[in-house]
Formats: structure tokens, C-alpha cells, sequence
């Protein structure tokens, strides 16, 4: 079983950064994602990162602000959060599966972690 507690969430201005964390329990090969969910809205895809040669993916919305990476021994993830605006208020999760298609989609998402918001006050 492999559990994944993100931590790194919090209130910051607008065009200010956050760094978000993925740790995961015990040795930890699956490709890992970042997804977000807003207030009344459906949970998003955020940036994913693939476990075997790092490959990333991007949301529209976030790309050139946001960073996907990974630490050497691969047990944590982390999201950079640059520029940051009142539309990426949302709680964000971390989510991790074994397959990759192009991207890691929340079909293919097999362990979630418990979230941690983010807020951007307008």
C-alpha cells in the first residue's frame, strides 16, 4: 500500500509562489501527478511527472508558472508554483499510478493523497 501526504499549502498574494510536496510511503516507482480542485468545479489535471525518465506534462493553464520535479531517491514530488493567481485557489492533491499515456490521467490514478489548499486572494 502506498500512502502520499502532500504538504506545502497555503495563502499567498497575487504573483507570489508556493512549493508544493508529495512524499510517499515506502519505495515509490509510479508516475505522479498533481491535480487541483476549486470550489464548485471538477477536479483538474495540474502537471504529472513520469516515473521511469522524468517525462512531464502541463495544464494549459499553468504552464511557464509551474514546475514538476522529482528528488534522486524519487520518494518525494514537488510543484513550484510561480506567479501565482486567484484562479489557482483550489485544493490540491497528489495522485500516483502505474500507467502513463501521454500523461497521467485521474482514471489512472490508483493512490491519492488527502489534498492541501492553496489560496490566492483576489
Amino acid at each position: 500500500q502506498v500512502q502520499l501526504v502532500e504538504s506545502g499549502g497555503g495563502v499567498v498574494q497575487t504573483g507570489g509562489s508556493l512549493r508544493l510536496s508529495c512524499a510517499a510511503s515506502g519505495r515509490f516507482i509510479f508516475s505522479t501527478g498533481w491535480f487541483r480542485q476549486a470550489p464548485g468545479k471538477e477536479r483538474e489535471f495540474v502537471a504529472a511527472i513520469r516515473s521511469n525518465n522524468d517525462d512531464t506534462r502541463y495544464a494549459e493553464s499553468v504552464k511557464g508558472r509551474f514546475t514538476i520535479s522529482r528528488v534522486n531517491d524519487r520518494n518525494t514530488v514537488y510543484l513550484q508554483m510561480n506567479s501565482l493567481k486567484p484562479a489557482d485557489t483550489a485544493v490540491y492533491y497528489c495522485g500516483a499510478g502505474p500507467r502513463w499515456t501521454d500523461g497521467l490521467s485521474e482514471s489512472n490514478v490508483m493512490y491519492w493523497g488527502q489534498g492541501t489548499q492553496v489560496t490566492v486572494p483576489p
